[in-house]
């Protein structure tokens, strides 16, 4: 009898996943188009805006105000989807492409309750998701739930995304940057306005993978209570870019070639530190403590490819009184057979902010 180790099976299926999408030439690598010049210096600068030390000063954000229509309603739900003008400042919106500027979601509400007695989620993209259907997929068991899902459209994805771009593959390294710094504003403001607008009687934010850091960074920054919920995703995109299976996928020699044209000549091996140190801002390990640390629950997988196990205990590390979960899988395994554990991780998180009312929600499936 031959004996299987599934968990070698899971790690082998993330490498042959990332060998098919970013090994071969079905599409052009990351950051083929370089570093992204002087835009890469300024983005630098306003990610470390970011950090603790002045965190609070940019609260509260803009108010946006989508514009909204009806898909489709049922007796029990409602979904629309809208659209606003990213909030982001003018020196970040210049920085944008045009296509990006103005940002669309998707809102998947329980019909006939109150908002005070909702709670509602707002779900970030992971790398390569530029549609609404997967997360709505994951939200839309918990409208029974009384709890609603809001989808962000990333910059840089879907109709947001740049024409010259093909796909996921960004062409900048200054592109990552910008797609991660406007998804937090905008995410901060869209919960500015489920609160103050909305008046949800708790709020959340996940996502998977890149997703999940975005997620992460958006808990930590908000100033009152809510759960953060990160799943299966780094404690920063150096673990993605420089360890795990994208790092098959970037274009180190364009970038290489990229620094030789403005006179930086580098080996490849510097090159790839160069990025380390760049990627490094979005080290989630750097960001404060969210204010409530019990509400915090990464899910990771234990044969991950793309996020190696060392990434996630640094997460646990530096956030005392966090949850760790671990399914059995890789990246892709579980993204495609652990949605019941997201949403139970989503259940459990709001489950452990104070709630107004004499309310609470039951374990999803």
């Amino acid at each position: 009898m031959v004996t299987v180790n599934l968990g070698i099976l899971h790690y082998v299926l993330d490498h042959v996943y990332g060998a098919f999408m970013h090994r071969s030439r079905i599409s052009t690598p990351f950051f083929s188009k370089g570093w992204g010049g002087t835009k890469l210096d300024m983005l630098e600068k306003m990610i470390q805006q970011l950090f603790p030390e002045i965190a609070g000063q940019n609260w509260p954000p803009i108010l946006v105000q989508p514009i909204w229509r009806t898909i489709w309603e049922t007796k029990t739900a409602c979904l629309r989807e809208g659209v606003f003008r990213t909030p982001c400042d003018d020196q970040l919106l210049h920085a944008l492409p045009p296509e990006s500027h103005n940002a669309r979601v998707a809102f998947l509400v329980p019909k006939n309750v109150p908002p005070e007695k909702m709670a509602c989620v707002v779900h970030l993209a992971g790398t390569g998701d530029h549609t609404f259907e997967r997360r709505l997929r994951l939200g839309g068991p918990l409208v029974k739930e009384n709890i609603a899902t809001m989808v962000l459209e990333s910059p840089f994805y879907g109709r947001r995304r740049p024409m010259l771009q093909s796909g996921a593959k960004l062409l900048c390294v200054s592109d990552l940057l910008l797609l991660g710094r406007a998804t937090i504003e905008e995410t901060r403001s869209l919960l500015h306005w489920l609160d103050t607008e909305e008046g949800f009687g708790k709020m959340g934010v996940c996502g998977l993978s890149m997703g999940g850091v975005h997620a992460a960074m958006v808990g930590s920054l908000h100033p009152t209570p809510i759960a953060t919920l990160p799943f299966l995703s780094p404690h920063s995109a150096v673990v993605a870019f420089c360890e795990g299976i994208l790092k098959h996928g970037t274009a180190w020699e364009a970038l290489r070639e990229d620094l030789a044209a403005q006179k930086v000549v580098m080996t490849l091996e510097e090159v790839r530190e160069r990025m380390r140190n760049v990627l490094s801002l979005t080290d989630v390990t750097r960001f404060p403590i969210p204010k409530n640390p019990d509400a915090v629950i990464f899910v990771a997988a234990t044969d991950d490819g793309y996020i190696p196990k060392h990434s996630v205990l640094e997460l646990e590390k530096a956030w005392p009184g966090c949850e760790v979960r671990w399914v059995t899988g890789g990246h892709v395994s579980s993204f495609l057979l652990h949605n019941g554990e997201f949403r139970r991780a989503i259940v459990d998180g709001l489950n452990r902010l104070s709630w107004n009312k004499d309310t609470s929600f039951v374990t999803a499936n």
